[in-house]
């Protein structure tokens, strides 16, 4: 019986080569950079006009389309947005030059911009077009997405460096979050796509890209299965069994009160521009 025939052995490795030797040095952090901000919460809470007393000039991505109910004072609608093309066109784009804070409202309508552009411009990989996520194969579509969503944070980061402060505002969501140590339990989370193996979570990814996730919610008091509460509303900095928040600065929730701005004097550390002209107004 003839003995089967011997695989050849492997050709050997190339050996790795040795790093280039590089001197330690070292630098200050960037002092003018702007800060990532996520604001998400409940519709009707305030996430708009919050945005709207953040350091100014502040401009918006109104995706939305509220600011023409709300009229806020000091945001300038930026217009002629209407796709995903035409949100990072803008942001790449010139006449930036001293604004302070920008904002997209809402993150959660740029997500579906973002989906709504893989449907038309990303083919299955066999050729032909899709007419839904689902139809790229298992989970696959919803990993097209999470790359093309990863290119307007991309965008946002050049504003960070360049000295903005980028807003995020999301709508919510109530998700089961796993305990390993326990029970299962639902909090609020920004309403972006996650799917439930946790690979191509853009929830997660701006969680991560975000320097403040901040959850702004109604005070409820829950006494014997009924809800009370009065409109008074509390934004979160930090992680709590309710909400997903976090925050490189702030660790005390806030109360917030209308037209208050003690949020971004926290936040940045100094006096708000704004509350400063108000307070000048009213004491003239």
């Amino acid at each position: 019986m003839a003995s089967a025939p011997t695989r050849p052995a492997p050709p050997p490795r190339a050996p790795q080569a040795r790093p280039e030797r590089r001197s330690l040095s070292f630098e200050e952090p960037a002092a003018n950079v702007g800060h990532r901000i996520v604001l998400y919460g409940p519709g009707g809470v305030g996430k708009t006009t919050l945005a709207d007393l953040a350091p100014g000039p502040v401009v918006s991505f109104d995706l939305d389309e509220s600011l023409a109910i709300l009229r806020p004072e000091h945001t300038r609608r930026i217009a002629g947005i209407e796709t995903w093309d035409d949100l990072r066109a803008t942001l790449n784009g010139d006449g930036w030059d001293g604004v302070r804070t920008l904002v997209i409202d809402s993150a959660t309508r740029a997500e579906e911009l973002a989906i709504a552009w893989t449907i038309a411009n990303v083919p299955h990989e066999k050729g032909h077009r899709v007419a839904r996520l689902e139809d790229y194969g298992y989970g696959k579509g919803y990993q097209i997405v999470y790359e093309v969503f990863l290119t307007l944070l991309g965008d946002l980061d050049r504003h960070v460096r360049a000295g903005r402060h980028a807003i995020l505002i999301c709508h919510d969501c109530t998700t089961n979050t796993p305990n390993p140590q326990g029970d299962d339990w639902l909090r609020y989370e920004p309403r972006l796509m996650s799917p439930s193996s946790g690979k191509a979570s853009i929830r997660l990814r701006v969680r991560e890209w975000a320097d403040h996730l901040l959850f702004l919610g109604y005070d409820i008091d829950v006494k014997d299965g009924k809800g009370r509460g009065c409109g008074t509303r509390t934004l979160w900095p930090v992680e709590m069994p309710h909400c997903m928040a976090k925050s490189r600065r702030l660790s005390d929730p806030i109360p917030l009160r209308p037209n208050d701005t003690a949020v971004w004097d926290a936040l940045f550390g100094k006096p708000n521009p704004k509350k400063e002209e108000g307070t000048h107004a009213r004491e003239s």
